[in-house]
């Protein structure tokens, strides 16, 4: 008997089980069973018993040394390569640029610290595919030190590549919290973080308009948003060379005084928002009358005050609904704490005005609400009551925002102004993901105020590759893959998702039944495929060794196939 493989011109060759008999003179073949269900691998090895051909369990034949993590880095290495960041870095190869590159990498792939990061060259292929496998935590500072003198020439390269004259940039500023007390940068100021008590450093972010990180400045802890803008301006301008711009910030950001500032130069437009005390007076001389939004939710004004601008007014009633209700809810709260303090005013325990002002005080400033309350100090007495005007007053602009700016409507229509200022939730989530746990930000801890910018840098180039790959694996993720709806949709109502991205939150599952991921889980979904370095069982040490990589899963093939279709 034997194994015939009988190849098939339109599908998967046959395995049949054969026997050679004879026939008067003639030896012709009798099929005995067909075994076209078994794989080619199966018949090969009943073939190999047949001839007689001794068989050994694959454990016996050589034998798995190391095992490291490779998918991962193989997504990450190829979007690298898509994106040109060793081009971006520097023109020739050198220690230092293969040292940045492993660096970007490493931090998309698991952001640690340089100690740590020199520690797990040998824990995946990421050393040996950047060839730093040797590099410890020295060269690694090293190497930041060399990147932070090329920052300049690499966000010139970004900006080339990125923006255009008449681009819309966005721009905001945000903070991290600093450990230690050496950086000269770090200073108390407005936290972000929610960390009392913590030194920071403020740090301002520009991107095109889609979200992409374009360049990064570093500013001590303590300086208010709209100090840093007109630097960026420069920025733009100079190093940049756009002769037209348009500055997206909002209304912290982009100030009344920074709006003078620019009205100076030439080519430099903004799209920002009014602050409360402007939308007040467009109510006291009567331009927003809430019967104007009874056919649409937005309409266009002008004020005197606000010359050559165009004011886009919106009302989202369901904003309005909701900061109602805050409003209420804090209210309430601070009134059960403040009929606290008033009963322990008329059993005694308080006597002196002094003690009684500053536990109210503490009271009415812990839900911010205390410019709704009229207290009433005395000795041994405490009255409060809650200013119903000046209440009536703040809900008279709930859900109210306004957009303002120079562009002409042939330029900008009143619609796209406040979608463009609403695009400034990119920036917010590039805020987000640079703090989070992927590119891990927080906690800074360097000492120089080179190495803290040099460390920020360094983020922002990982989250450069970081949103390159969540665009490329938009289909794979929770995201929405549905861009045309969001110029579709009401520009002023809350956005929502279209029906195929919350079938995707519902489910937890792709329109192909497989488990829709986000960006983390999707790389570890690639970290097991895994690269084993493998030796002739009982084979000498010095023996040499071979390589076999895990075949990748129909997933897995299917996002490294998206990264290998990135485009510039």
């Amino acid at each position: 008997m034997y194994i015939d493989i009988v190849p098939n011109r339109n599908s998967r060759p046959a395995i049949l089980l054969r026997e050679s008999i004879r026939q008067g003179k003639r030896i012709v073949k009798r099929t005995i069973a067909n075994l076209s269900s078994l794989s080619l691998a199966q018949a090969e090895a009943i073939r190999a018993v047949l001839k007689g051909e001794p068989l050994a369990p694959l454990e016996s034949l050589f034998e798995i040394i190391r095992s490291r993590t490779h998918g991962a880095v193989k997504a990450i290495a190829a979007a690298m390569w898509r994106l040109h960041m060793a081009s971006l870095l520097g023109r020739e190869r050198g220690r230092d640029r293969d040292l940045v590159l492993a660096m970007i990498a490493a931090r998309v792939l698991d952001a640690q610290s340089k100690l740590a990061t020199a520690r797990s060259w040998h824990h995946s292929t990421l050393g040996e595919l950047f060839e730093v496998e040797e590099a410890d935590e020295d060269a690694l500072y090293a190497a930041l030190d060399w990147l932070l003198a090329r920052q300049g020439v690499i966000e010139q390269c970004l900006a080339k590549r990125h923006l255009q004259d008449g681009a819309r940039v966005l721009y905001d500023l945000s903070s991290s919290y600093v450990e230690g007390r050496c950086c000269p940068l770090a200073a108390r100021g407005h936290s972000r973080d929610a960390k009392k008590g913590k030194l920071q450093v403020n740090y301002g972010l520009l991107t095109d308009e889609r979200g992409c990180p374009v360049a990064i400045s570093v500013f001590p802890g303590n300086p208010a948003d709209p100090t840093t803008l007109l630097e960026q301006v420069d920025t733009l301008q100079g190093r940049f060379a756009l002769t037209s711009v348009i500055i997206v910030g909002d209304r912290g950001m982009i100030s009344q005084k920074q709006i003078d500032a620019l009205r100076g130069r030439d080519g430099v437009h903004w799209i920002t928002a009014l602050k409360s005390g402007g939308i007040r007076k467009l109510l006291d001389a009567g331009r927003i009358q809430m019967g104007l939004f009874d056919e649409y939710n937005l309409f266009e004004c002008t004020h005197e005050d606000f010359p050559g601008e165009r004011l886009v007014v919106c009302r989202n009633p369901e904003l309005a609904k909701h900061r109602a209700a805050k409003r209420q809810a804090l209210l309430e709260a601070t009134q059960r704490e403040l009929e606290t303090v008033q009963r322990m005013v008329a059993n005694g325990r308080l006597k002196d005005p002094e003690k009684i002002g500053v536990r109210a005080g503490r009271v009415i400033n812990q839900y911010k609400v205390a410019k709704h309350f009229v207290l009433e100090i005395e000795a041994g007495r405490f009255a409060f009551r809650i200013d119903e005007q000046h209440v009536a007053e703040e809900a008279a602009l709930d859900g109210l925002y306004v957009i303002r700016t120079p562009l002409p409507s042939t330029a900008l229509s009143r619609d796209e102004a406040v979608r463009y200022y609403k695009d400034l939730a990119q920036v917010e989530s590039a805020f987000r993901t640079l703090k989070s746990d992927d590119l891990k930000i927080r906690p800074i801890h360097h000492h120089t105020a080179e190495r803290v910018r040099a460390h920020l840098f360094l983020c922002m180039l990982a989250y450069y590759v970081t949103w390159h790959m969540t665009q490329a694996w938009r289909p794979l993720l929770f995201a929405d893959t549905d861009r045309q709806r969001r110029a579709e949709r009401d520009p002023v109502a809350p956005a929502t998702r279209s029906e195929a991205a919350l079938d995707k939150v519902a489910t937890k599952t792709l329109p192909d039944g497989s488990p829709a991921h986000s960006f983390p889980t999707l790389l570890n979904e690639l970290a097991t495929i895994v690269r084993n370095t493998c030796r002739c069982s009982n084979a000498d040490a010095n023996e040499a060794t071979f390589e076999i990589d895990t075949t990748p899963n129909a997933k897995q093939r299917h996002a490294l196939d998206l990264i290998d279709a990135i485009r510039l």
